[in-house]
């Protein structure tokens, strides 16, 4: 990145003089810089990250993870904190990042601007020339909860030291579906009322920067906790087939989970959209990319597309 900004800057500062070249000096040279915007439709690109989980005492270091998402053609990651080691990994690697910021941080960023501007010294600055910052994620799950009234302020102190700091990286937060009292159909959907005093204030501000709202959804928890309205084909985006009936038993197989990641990326690359908004691709992480021992007894501990020894649990077409 500094090599293309000395590059362009030096490229401008040329024109401008009016040298010229040797052949004819003097002589203006009209140019077009490539490009205006980064294009990002290549095969695999299209919205499409995994999250990286570092919860197990048998997983491969940084440098193997960033290397294993490269050669499956996964260009963006979700990091949950700002690990300096999975940072130093990601330094050149052109992949993009979702940053996240640790729950109990978020009392001391939303209370002392001060804090938030070391924040970035620490954790954003000195990795920000070489890493593609996507967006900054403060806390993960927490509306509603007793740590619910510091999202929004410590979004908007995190946001003015990036400011400070020359950094136009968009703050955000990443809820749970639950903060719905309703979410199926989707079009019925509306904040509960726990949930409404933290959302609503949380939207307007995302939506007067223009910055996204991460949101975690889980289609096996919908569809275990009320099978009857919620078919096993809708969660698995399985538009083949209807209606198909498993017992409890299979329905978090491997093959169920194939066919859902498989079926999710293809339908995100195809920028089908939404009802609401068709037509407009929805940037997408899958849920993740190791299985994490140390993640409390259950599914979540089952949830990677691969072994910790990097080997698949199950392939997944990055670029359908």
């Amino acid at each position: 990145m500094k090599k293309a900004m000395a590059y362009n800057n030096n490229l401008i500062a040329h024109l401008r003089s009016g040298n010229g070249t040797p052949l004819k000096p003097g002589k203006k040279i009209e140019a077009y810089l490539f490009a205006l915007f980064v294009e990002d439709m290549r095969p695999g690109a299209q919205g499409i990250g995994v999250n990286y989980g570092r919860l197990g005492d048998n997983l491969p270091p940084p440098d193997q993870v960033i290397a294993l998402y490269k050669s499956n053609n996964i260009q963006r990651i979700r990091l949950f904190d700002p690990n300096p080691d999975a940072l130093k990994a990601l330094q050149g690697s052109g992949l993009q990042v979702i940053l996240g910021v640790v729950n109990t941080d978020l009392p001391t960023l939303a209370n002392d601007q001060s804090a938030a501007a070391t924040w970035v010294q620490v954790n954003i600055i000195p990795y920000a020339p070489t890493v593609n910052f996507r967006c900054i994620s403060l806390g993960n799950e927490l509306i509603p909860s007793y740590l619910a009234s510091y999202v929004l302020p410590s979004m908007q102190n995190l946001k003015t030291a990036l400011i400070s700091a020359n950094l136009m990286i968009p703050v955000s937060t990443a809820v749970f579906e639950n903060v719905l009292s309703t979410s199926y159909p989707p079009s019925a959907g509306h904040f509960q009322v726990d949930a409404a005093p933290f959302m609503v204030p949380i939207v307007q501000f995302l939506e007067e920067n223009n910055y996204p709202l991460l949101c975690n959804v889980y289609p096996y928890f919908s569809y275990r906790d009320d099978p009857k309205n919620v078919r096993l084909d809708y969660a698995l985006f399985n538009t083949s087939e209807g209606g198909r009936g498993l017992g409890d038993e299979e329905m978090d197989t491997i093959v169920n989970a194939q066919m859902y990641n498989n079926n999710l990326i293809a339908h995100v690359v195809s920028s089908v959209g939404t009802p609401k908004r068709p037509g407009k691709g929805i940037e997408t992480y899958v849920f993740a990319v190791f299985n994490e021992d140390l993640k409390p007894n259950g599914s979540e501990q089952h949830y990677g597309l691969f072994y910790p020894n990097l080997t698949v649990v199950y392939p997944v077409n990055f670029c359908p």
